[in-house]
């Protein structure tokens, strides 16, 4: 699989990763061997990014990852956590010391001594703004418990205040087919900074697989079902924000777009893949065949510029109207 390079850290990546919020909590049950299974095929069709928080699942989808890893043996498989989230979201509490402990805890779960990337876990927009909390990073840094570190954002001004701070190495956002907005100023300011960007929800919670329909209902413990509205958490991270009616929608109209002999998903991922200074994309996997069907994104040619434009087109009418003032 094609590999590029992730920023200030030095290190390279698969261009698609695995995302696995889903192996810990949020997304309905899955059971232990299924998430193992999960990250057996993804590595076993190139897969060499995984990303993870310590609130998935309380540290389940950490301590999993941990679990393949030492199965594995010696690997090239880069692990990034996220931290922030495992107390009230006020800019107070991003002090060293909880940092120190948060990332202590990540190491634990993922048995390693180095965090390869810490992430700050869409922090209250202040915390942009704080000089110790960024040096409170490169005191971790300095101490040889991460790596490197990043910031995963909500909007495009935490995007760019990210961007601006010297030491952050990524940036993770969120960015589909219906979430442009981010094309236009951030990828640029990434690249022009070497700050490696890192796209999460890239088929907007399932709605860019095209396998759901005004039927599809979703469990009581899934955020499809109790975050629609927004009451969890911010609105962006399910279905991208789009009413669900709408993005269905939406895909009717994408789904002429899709090359021949490629699926929906794959059409959405390869997508991602072609925005110039995208680093790595990491679509969630509930099963197996999920997984190997987005790693095969990354072997579809490149869209056509008919193709790119079709999806601005539909973007422009459809969403833009909806969501593009907002993140």
């Amino acid at each position: 699989m094609e590999q590029r390079m992730l920023g200030r850290t030095g290190r390279s990546v698969s261009v698609i990763g695995l995302g696995t919020w889903q192996l810990g909590a949020d997304w309905g049950d899955v059971r232990e061997e299924d998430a193992l299974g999960v990250l057996r095929a993804a590595y076993d069709t190139g897969v060499r990014f995984f990303d993870t928080a310590d609130v998935y699942g309380d540290g389940r989808s950490e301590r999993l990852i941990g679990a393949f890893l030492r199965e594995l043996g010696d690997h090239d498989v880069m692990v990034a956590t996220k931290a922030g989230r495992r107390m009230p979201q006020v800019p107070e509490h991003y002090t060293l010391e909880n940092l120190r402990a948060w990332t202590d805890r990540s190491r634990e779960n993922l048995r390693v001594e180095r965090l390869d990337l810490v992430q700050l876990h869409c922090p209250p927009s202040a915390v942009y703004e704080s000089d110790a909390v960024f040096d409170a990073l490169d005191v971790l840094v300095d101490e040889g418990r991460v790596a490197s570190y990043g910031v995963s954002v909500e909007t495009r001004a935490e995007a760019l205040a990210a961007i601006a701070r010297p030491n952050v190495a990524s940036v993770q956002l969120i960015l589909n087919m219906l979430r442009l907005a981010p094309l236009e100023a951030v990828l640029p300011a990434a690249a022009e900074a070497n700050v490696g960007i890192i796209v999460r929800v890239p088929l907007a919670s399932g709605l860019l697989s095209g396998k759901y329909d005004e039927r599809t209902t979703f469990s009581e413990d899934d955020h499809r079902s109790y975050n629609r509205e927004g009451k969890a958490f911010d609105i962006g991270e399910t279905f991208a924000g789009v009413p669900f009616e709408t993005g269905l929608e939406a895909v009717r109209r994408l789904a002429p777009l899709v090359p021949e002999g490629a699926t929906m998903a794959q059409f959405a991922l390869r997508w991602i893949i072609d925005q110039p200074g995208v680093s790595t994309v990491i679509p969630g996997a509930r099963n197996v065949e999920q997984t190997r069907g987005n790693a095969a994104a990354a072997a579809l040619a490149p869209l056509s510029s008919d193709a790119l434009a079709g999806v601005e087109a539909i973007y422009d009418e459809l969403i833009a109207p909806l969501v593009a003032d907002r993140w």
